[in-house]
């Protein structure tokens, strides 16, 4: 069987299919044409960030899985794959511990403003430490997770270590799971916001959560607010937090995801120098991008070997996503 790989993965990936005898192809080239024709016999994709919508999957004769290098699959045409019944593959326990990291490292740097710190002694002016704006503790801050799958617990999991309150909203999880992990369940949005000091959000992108951090959320939070986003672009409201940051109505941000992606050169949110931006990197820590291409991998592999067993926590039965 024939597999493409969209997008470089770790060698640890490409040794899984190649143990078990399939024919890998690589693709580097993603223009629709080329995609059109490299993908005509492919049995199973790998996939990292490359959109796959029915222009293309519709030229996929013997397509029987896409794997994704990943969690999210808003690059992947879902309405296609229920009607075509084609399975889809996530690397669900891959990232988690990478983006929970990233958020704290997010959470610290803004609230200790190293960078600042940094500056000053690099400039020889250790002496002016007093010019230096207030810093602040994590200990004893309201921590509000927005999603509480496995990331939003890994990284409760480290908030709690800095003896933090956590606040989960997350109505799709039951209260008493999130009890069990020492955490305080919310009914609202807005009830987490008002009392959180910092917001993390891990939720996906679609209709409903859509600018779910928008100009009326911005009114109710505190003015010391620090809100990061490692999910999706588009679930903060790009004009709305830009406002918030410009008039110090919150005390500062941290996005690693964009409404489009790059952003346009002159996006108003660069401006700001209480932001911290990162390029959609938080999962792409080297052991992060191992795990992934092993899982995706296997994936492809469990799924067309019928003598292995299915992960059923990665293989997603795609006439159940909704799309």
């Amino acid at each position: 069987m024939k597999i493409a790989i969209i997008g470089s993965i770790h060698q640890s990936g490409l040794n899984i299919l190649k143990e078990n005898n399939f024919d890998i192809l690589e693709i580097v080239n993603l223009e629709i044409n080329s995609l059109k024709k490299e993908l005509e016999e492919v049995d199973g994709i790998v996939l990292r960030t490359a959109e796959l919508k029915e222009n293309v999957l519709s030229k996929c004769k013997n397509l029987k899985i896409i794997a994704r290098h990943g969690v999210g699959y808003d690059n992947v045409d879902i309405k296609f794959l229920n009607k075509n019944n084609i399975a889809l593959g996530i690397t669900g326990t891959s990232n988690a511990v990478s983006v929970a990291e990233h958020v704290m490292t997010m959470f610290l740097y803004l609230t200790k403003k190293i960078n600042i710190s940094d500056s000053l002694v690099k400039k020889g002016d250790f002496i002016k430490k007093n010019t230096l704006p207030s810093f602040f503790e994590l200990y004893n801050k309201n921590i509000l997770i927005l999603g509480f799958g496995r990331i939003g617990r890994e990284l409760a999991k480290r908030c709690l270590s800095f003896d933090t309150k956590v606040y989960v909203f997350d109505p799709f999880i039951d209260n008493e799971i999130i009890k069990q992990h020492n955490c305080i369940p919310i009914e609202s949005k807005e009830e987490g916001i008002r009392v959180a000091d910092y917001i993390s959000i891990h939720m996906p992108l679609n209709e409903k959560t859509k600018n779910f951090i928008s100009f009326d959320e911005f009114k109710i939070s505190k003015n010391n607010l620090i809100l990061v986003n490692t999910a999706r672009g588009g679930i903060i409201n790009e004009e709305a937090l830009f406002q918030a940051l410009k008039n110090k109505s919150i005390l500062g941000a941290g996005l690693d995801v964009f409404e489009n992606e790059p952003p346009i050169k002159n996006h108003p949110l660069l401006s700001l120098n209480n932001i911290l931006l990162t390029p959609h990197n938080a999962a792409l820590t080297l052991e992060c991008r191992t795990r992934m291409a092993i899982e995706a991998c296997e994936n492809i592999v469990y799924f067309l070997n019928k003598n292995r067993k299915l992960n059923e926590k990665n293989i997603v039965n795609s006439n159940l996503i909704k799309s």
